[in-house]
């Protein structure tokens, strides 16, 4: 068999406009479900319900970010990562979707921001990476028009009491993705199906997408997004 040679990569062959860095997603890596007073996120009860995910597994505890991030970011530090995308986990901000805030949840992602911050790495936030809170799915989540309201309140509040700190924002993560696979064909969380399901939850995300675009920067122009 002929043997491939490739030459190595170096930072000068993608430009000076290409930005470097990880990404992660809140329920991928945090765990602590529960802890602090979050609640359940759509993907938390979907992992837990038999036959949805290989052998029985979860994210309960996943990467424990939620104790240990302050290593996880030591590390890309020591990889000289110098832009860390992570997404904020709704249900731990408001527990309910909407209503009550969780101030531990807000407490949480200052830390993060700011240990991003103090080690010399860009926070990246993403608002939603697929983790819609329970308490809104049992209501119709994506289905439901009320979810541009749900979706603005938790917009505002995220930009709000981070936004004097983080510059760069995502509204949301492939939504054709959480879209496709979560509401027509039913593999991924919250398990729904069929063009019922799929059209609604399609467009009130295009809506959202926009409107969350919107807020971001209604509270500061220059940010980006």
């Amino acid at each position: 068999m002929k043997q491939a040679h490739f030459s190595a990569l170096k930072r000068s062959d993608f430009g000076n406009d290409f930005i470097w860095g990880t990404s992660t997603a809140a329920f991928q890596i945090e765990g602590s479900p529960y802890s602090d007073g979050k609640k359940a996120s759509i993907w938390d009860e979907f992992s837990h319900k038999k036959g949805k995910i290989y052998e029985g597994q979860n994210a309960d505890v996943a990467c424990d970010f939620y104790h240990r991030f302050r290593e996880d970011l030591q590390l890309m530090k020591s990889m000289n990562i110098s832009n860390f995308r992570f997404s904020i986990s709704w249900s731990r901000i408001l527990p309910d979707g909407t209503g009550a805030v969780n101030s531990a949840g807000l407490d949480f992602y200052d830390r993060l921001i700011d240990e991003c911050l103090k080690i010399g790495i860009t926070p990246w936030v993403t608002l939603y990476h697929w983790d819609l809170p329970q308490a809104l799915e049992r209501k119709g989540g994506w289905t439901n028009r009320d979810i541009i309201n749900w979706f603005s309140e938790y917009v505002k509040i995220c930009v709000t009491r981070f936004g004097d700190r983080v510059n760069n924002w995502m509204v949301l993560n492939e939504p054709l993705v959480f879209l496709g696979a979560g509401h027509f064909l039913g593999i991924h969380a919250p398990g729904r199906r069929g063009v019922k399901n799929f059209i609604p939850a399609m467009h009130h995300a295009s809506l959202c997408q926009a409107i969350g675009g919107s807020i971001l920067r209604d509270h500061n122009p220059n940010l980006n997004i």
